[in-house]
């Protein structure tokens, strides 16, 4: 049963051997000892059945065991082990009182339990009062040998570091002084010790490697109440501040923290019911083991529900959190120094490695929002390195210049936030973290440098296109023999100056000279592709531009002025010119020179094949191998062929055709103006018409009606003359000219 009042009193083991798990729970809670870490002491008491133990306890500790009533006879009272708590005793005593020894209610051969007992009590207590009568010292049948030889015999079973004291209780004592007595219970207990087996280790261990041996003498209670509680009042004092050096508890080796008391109780009684020899300081590391690892494990359940945590979790998944390297710090120091304060006073090496345990399962717990705070640092510094990158580039800083500041001001400000996250518990190495984020400016650097100069070569080459075309076009609409080598002092200028610029554009870019001169070779021939590409271009449109450079020059004389064929030009010779100029357009469209050192003679063997070849004898023309007859010109490349040997040929012969009507329609004019000119008739008809009609003169003269007629119709027909231009109509032919008048 449990008492109500401060002493907790408590059956710890029933007298079936029953260990009351939950009530030692309740009493460690009642009297708070798990609080006193090391700052505790453990009495039991043993002795003969009804020989006074528990009113010894409750005299001197001030607990409230059951008490044999004298009056009923002597009987068992205490059944087991009971366990108590002393009052007003610093530091905290607990006290447990075990079914006394050869007690008739179990039977003379029933020894085990009391065996069990005794080993129990020896495990668990820093101090065991033997209790024992005055006049049983030195009677060899005395009652306390057997309980002593019971001691002796499980002390061999016991593997303890420390020494238990064992504090010879002489009850009701006589006259005999203790002096006198205490070296005869001493003689006793040796004679004890030495009858008792022994194993080879301790065959010559002295009793006191084992026990601090102490002896105290009580007054009757009976009759000298008085006296005996002077007495155990003086007894009492020796048991404030026990664990002291010195003090009846001063050897704490091996002592289990009282926080593990409960559990340390329970697995000594298990292996001692098992029958088991108990190493005590196995015994102590198990205990710590499992102590530490449920207070680390309270730990960390109380961290995982810690609603300061639980919001820096939550929080921490949408955003960065200013101080939360402090924050998490913070706590995890909190909930490490419990887990100190609670198991500081278990097995060192056992708490260490479990601290460790527990700090690697909350750094395992925190590491996913650790993460996440550096994915948003990275994340966030990138994200500024853009900004401040795109603005440094406004504003007209050089690229390198301009990558090189904004690249070390953000990887110092990720290192300082990286500062602000790390975790002082955990040794993790963000160092992964800043490569990525190393990588991923660099990666942005580089994108924007290839669009930077992709857009800068753009530019230069948008601009060389403008400055090419349109006089390339011009210089090539107008051949002639210093079309190319101004095409060439073009091309050479504007190439330059572009090349001037945008090398002075790269230098900001710091780039190696190798890739630097690619990318102005590169320019370089893009400029050529350019006069290249209009040649090309041209060279399809050179027809038109043969048949509008021969119009020009047969259709118009040396001022620009139309021609009028009056007959007194030379329509072969302008004919010859014109077609002398078409040809030199020709052979210059045929290739490109953009070489200083290119010569051909395109011009002469055209000037052979087309022209000349018109006025050659028939039969010279087929015995000589037409120079035209190729694909390729004598010492020109393919690759700067325009138009080849046959196209030119081909290109000629339409173009005579073509030509051939404009010719033919400018000798039309000039003979119908001839006609137009010489419309009279001859002289000998005038001659006769004078002489035939002198007759008819005379009458007309003789009449002047028929003149008045006469000059009638001349008006008339004059006016039909002019309104139909029959002059300019002759001028096309007599029989075309008639036509139109008739129609």
């Amino acid at each position: 049963m449990e008492s109500s009042d401060s002493s907790y009193s408590t059956h710890l083991i029933d007298g079936d051997g029953i260990f009351n798990v939950a009530g030692v729970e309740t009493f460690m809670k009642g009297v708070k000892l798990a609080e006193c870490g090391l700052s505790y002491a453990v009495v039991s008491i043993m002795g003969p059945q009804s020989s006074g133990k528990s009113t010894l306890l409750n005299n001197l500790f001030g607990t409230n065991f059951r008490e044999m009533d004298a009056f009923k006879g002597r009987s068992q009272t205490t059944k087991g082990i009971w366990m108590a708590r002393c009052a007003g005793i610093e530091p905290c005593t607990i006290v447990m009182d075990l079914e006394g020894t050869d007690g008739r209610e179990r039977g003379e051969d029933d020894t085990a339990f009391e065996k069990q007992s005794a080993l129990f009590a020896l495990a668990v207590s820093d101090i065991v009062l033997i209790n024992m009568w005055c006049h049983d010292i030195g009677r060899e049948q005395a009652a306390n040998k057997p309980l002593l030889k019971t001691v002796f015999q499980v002390m061999m079973r016991l593997f303890s570091p420390r020494k238990t004291t064992l504090l010879f209780v002489i009850r009701d004592k006589t006259r005999t002084p203790l002096e006198n007595l205490e070296p005869v219970l001493r003689e006793d207990i040796q004679k004890i010790w030495d009858s008792v087996p022994k194993p080879q280790a301790h065959m010559e261990t002295p009793l006191s490697e084992f026990f601090n041996v102490e002896v105290v003498a009580l007054s009757s209670y009976e009759e000298k109440e008085e006296q005996f509680k002077e007495q155990v009042a003086s007894l009492r004092q020796r048991f404030h501040h026990s664990i002291a050096p010195g003090g009846l508890a001063g050897d704490r080796r091996g002592v289990v923290p009282a926080s593990g008391f409960s559990f340390s109780s329970q697995q000594i009684w298990r292996v001692i019911k098992e029958n088991k020899d108990l190493d005590l300081p196995a015994h102590k590391v198990m205990v710590a083991t499992v102590r530490c690892e449920e207070i680390a494990n309270e730990k960390y359940a109380a961290f995982a529900a810690n609603e300061e945590w639980c919001q820096l979790e939550e929080t921490v998944q949408s955003g960065p959190i200013l101080g939360f390297g402090k924050k998490l710090n913070s706590l995890l120091d909190v909930y490490l120094s419990e887990y100190d304060a609670e198991a500081i006073y278990f097995d060192e090496g056992v708490r260490s490695a479990k601290q460790k345990q527990l700090q690697e399962k909350l750094l395992q717990l925190v590491q996913p929002a650790f993460q996440s705070a550096l994915g948003h640092i990275r994340s966030g510094t990138l994200d500024k390195f853009k900004e401040t990158f795109d603005k440094a580039l406004e504003r007209g800083e050089g690229f390198s210049e301009a990558a090189n500041n904004c690249i070390e001001s953000c990887m110092a400000q990720f290192d300082k936030a990286c500062a602000d996250v790390v975790i002082e518990q955990a040794s993790w190495d963000t160092s992964k973290v800043r490569e990525k984020l190393q990588r991923d400016i660099d990666a942005h650097v580089e994108s924007v440098r290839a669009a930077k100069i992709s857009e800068l070569t753009s530019s230069y080459e948008e601009k060389l296109k403008e400055s090419l075309s349109g006089p390339v076009e011009a210089l090539l609409d107008g051949a002639n023999s210093d079309t190319w080598p101004s095409i060439r002092n073009l091309l050479r200028r504007e190439t330059e100056s572009a090349v001037l610029g945008f090398s002075s554009a790269l230098s900001g870019f710091d780039m190696n000279e190798d890739t630097r001169q690619k990318m102005i070779l590169s320019l370089e021939d893009y400029a050529q592709g350019v006069v290249e590409g209009k040649a090309k271009e041209e060279a399809g449109r050179v027809l038109i531009r043969m048949k509008d450079r021969f119009t020009m020059l047969f259709s118009h004389d040396s001022d620009s002025m139309p021609r009028v064929w009056t007959g007194k030009e030379d329509i072969r010779a302008i004919t010859k010119t014109a077609r002398s100029a078409s040809l030199k357009l020709l052979s210059v469209m045929a290739v490109i020179r953009l070489a200083d050192d290119d010569t051909d003679n395109i011009e002469k063997t055209l000037a052979v094949a087309l022209v000349d070849s018109s006025n050659s004898a028939v039969n010279k023309s087929m015995t000589m191998v037409d120079p035209l007859a190729s694909s390729t010109w004598e010492q020109v490349p393919s690759s700067n062929t325009l138009i080849t040997p046959v196209q030119c040929k081909s290109l000629w012969r339409q173009f005579k055709t073509e030509t051939e009507y404009s010719v033919s329609q400018a000798i039309s004019a000039q003979e119908a103006n001839k006609r137009n000119n010489n419309w009279l008739p001859p002289p000998w008809a005038i001659l006769a018409l004078v002489i035939l009609g002198f007759n008819e003169f005379m009458t007309l003269l003789r009449n002047p009606l028929y003149l008045g007629l006469i000059f009638v119709g001349y008006l008339l027909l004059k006016a039909l003359w002019m309104q139909l231009d029959v002059s300019g109509e002759f001028r096309n032919g007599a029989v075309t000219s008639w036509n139109h008048i008739l129609d």
